[in-house]
């Protein structure tokens, strides 16, 4: 089961869609469990004890865990990873963990600060799927795990550290990477450098899916990942929800691996017409919606992502 399935909120209003006289089976259901803003008699700790009380034990197999504090901005998510931690025993079997699913009216993206997350993952040895979001302060350390498939970072920015040391983790079960890059403006790359020994492909061997999302350089990565030698073993390129314009798009159509993929996904570009219509001519599954116009102030043109503050 993973975490992008129904989710049922533990505390707060549920999520849209969810009906709350229903009786979901754990097959379909994941709980976020969240402290309410401005609830100063909530702490996670207590939150997450009696969330356990009430669901947890050996069929526990996924958690969603929105805001950890009653404040914004989010500072640190250490006390979140302590206490996951200490109640391991009481999730054994957690195969698929979401932390920081906070959306943008609770706290910014750029406003979420974690810490040393190093201990977290080793924590879950059954753990298959793991997901962030913010990366303020953040850090994997030495990151190694024999099981996890699925390795997700969202950011407004993220910083050449934490690339470096995705790019040195030990996974040899990955298969899906994806990285929200943001804008430099918020601590991101603004070359594409730090990806060097990412798409050198020496790692991951049994990755199909790269996602370099929400990138303010998106032309530039897409130029490198066409020249990378991970691209012949993809199936699902994604360079969604970043500023990626023509001259990206061109360097994907040139490249023959590009022909290879099953999915292409380009969402939320400024991708003119007749370089969609080449785009197309690839006949893999492609992704070309929300298409943008490019604002132009005293001669400077403006090309936005989907995600920086």
């Amino acid at each position: 089961m993973g975490i992008s399935k129904l989710t049922k909120t533990f505390a707060g209003r549920p999520v849209r869609g969810f009906d709350p006289d229903a009786k979901p089976s754990r097959a379909n259901c994941v709980y976020r469990i969240a402290v309410e803003f401005e609830d100063d008699e909530q702490t996670f700790p207590d939150l997450l004890d009696a969330f356990l009380t009430a669901h947890g034990g050996p069929g526990l197999t996924a958690l969603v865990v929105g805001s950890w504090d009653s404040d914004s901005p989010l500072d640190s998510s250490t006390e979140v990873v302590e206490s996951l931690i200490g109640a391991r025993g009481r999730m054994p079997n957690l195969t698929a963990l979401f932390l920081g699913d906070v959306t943008a009216e609770e706290c910014e993206i750029s406003w979420m600060g974690h810490g040393d997350l190093s201990p977290l993952l080793p924590a879950f040895p059954k753990l298959e799927e793991f997901r962030i979001r913010g990366t303020s302060d953040l850090t994997f350390g030495t990151l190694k795990h024999a099981n996890l498939k699925s390795l997700a970072v969202e950011s407004g920015g993220l910083p050449a550290e934490l690339i470096d040391e995705v790019a040195a983790a030990k996974l040899p079960k990955l298969e899906h990477l994806e990285l929200w890059l943001g804008t430099s403006n918020y601590g991101g790359i603004n070359t594409v450098a730090p990806l060097k020994k990412l798409l050198a492909g020496k790692k991951f061997p049994h990755l199909s899916y790269l996602g370099l999302k929400n990138s303010a350089i998106a032309d530039a990565v897409a130029a490198a990942v066409a020249k990378s030698p991970l691209l012949d073993r993809l199936d699902t390129l994604d360079l969604s929800l970043g500023n990626l314009s023509d001259d990206g798009a061109k360097a994907l159509i040139a490249a023959p691996a590009v022909k290879k993929l099953k999915k292409l996904d380009l969402n939320h570009h400024y991708i003119s017409d007749p370089v969609l219509r080449e785009l197309r001519k690839l006949k893999v599954k492609l992704d070309v919606r929300d298409r943008k116009k490019e604002d132009r102030y005293d001669d400077e043109v403006y090309r936005y992502i989907t995600a920086s503050e």
